[in-house]
């Protein structure tokens, strides 16, 4: 967190922290860098990030929003200020560079991270959510990094709840992201893609081959390809645990890992 809050230091005109009783130093070293910070229980990415956007007293003309493992390089906060004062567009995609295992991949991610306060909504769903912003929306250059987990450790861990999330909308047939459209937009194609994906042969080893080769982790040696198999295991996991269900015919347990308590120094929403 304390990361975070100096990578923003003398760039963002306010910073606030939704923390969901996390069990760490994050609340005190947030509140040590004079950062606004909310408690609330997690009920989904999307049901967070909406919270955040309608409730939080946001004074600020842009919003942006930044998870705890990404850090905005000097050239992006550059190119973020003109834009803004450019006055041309409601919304900015900037490009997040990965990194795993500490090695930068060559994984460019075009993201929507930056819009005019109230101006977005983000779609609820319980894991991998999207902004929706009203308006124009501009490609900025330079980077934010994404630095995805600091051992395999916390990546396993996030990984395991992520896919038991996607595991349960694909049990469910929840409603994803978007429609399902093969001609639709971009996103609505890889909704259309997401839903169907089970049914396709040899997807493990042609997501392997799209993510080693097509998006070149092979550049990064070993690195790369224990990047790329795992990416494939997540997509087996997802699958194993949506089958698992149908076997079962029930929801896994919920699973606590013991959310810390309510920190009465700042606010609390239920």
């Amino acid at each position: 967190m304390e990361a975070v809050c100096i990578n923003l230091s003398g760039w963002a005109q306010e910073v606030f922290l939704v923390d969901s009783y996390s069990q760490d130093c994050t609340v005190e070293i947030a509140l040590q860098h004079g950062v606004k910070v909310v408690q609330r229980p997690f009920q989904g990415f999307g049901d967070q990030w909406n919270f955040a956007l309608n409730e939080l007293p946001i004074t600020a003309p842009w919003t942006m929003k930044l998870d705890p493992d990404e850090r905005l390089t000097d050239a992006l906060k550059t190119n973020l200020v003109k834009a803004i004062h450019d006055g041309h567009a409601d919304g900015f995609s900037v490009i997040r560079q990965l990194y795993f295992m500490g090695q930068a991949l060559p994984i460019r991610q075009p993201l929507i991270r930056l819009w005019r306060t109230k101006h977005c909504r983000f779609t609820d769903v319980p894991v991998n959510e999207h902004p929706i912003v009203e308006g124009k929306i501009l490609n900025v250059s330079g980077e934010l990094v994404h630095y995805d987990s600091p051992n395999l450790e916390h990546w396993l861990d996030k990984q395991n709840r992520y896919t038991t999330a996607e595991a349960i909308i694909a049990y469910t047939n929840a409603p994803l992201a978007d429609t399902t459209n093969l001609f639709g937009t971009k996103l609505q194609r890889r909704m259309c893609l997401k839903r169907n994906l089970h049914k396709l042969p040899f997807r493990y080893g042609l997501f392997f081959l799209y993510n080693f080769l097509w998006l070149g982790a092979w550049r990064t040696g070993w690195v790369g390809y224990a990047w790329a198999r795992l990416r494939s295991d997540v997509m087996r996991l997802i699958e194993y645990k949506r089958r698992e269900m149908e076997y079962l015919g029930q929801l896994p347990e919920k699973q606590f890992s013991g959310p810390g308590k309510p920190d009465q120094r700042v606010p609390q929403y239920h």
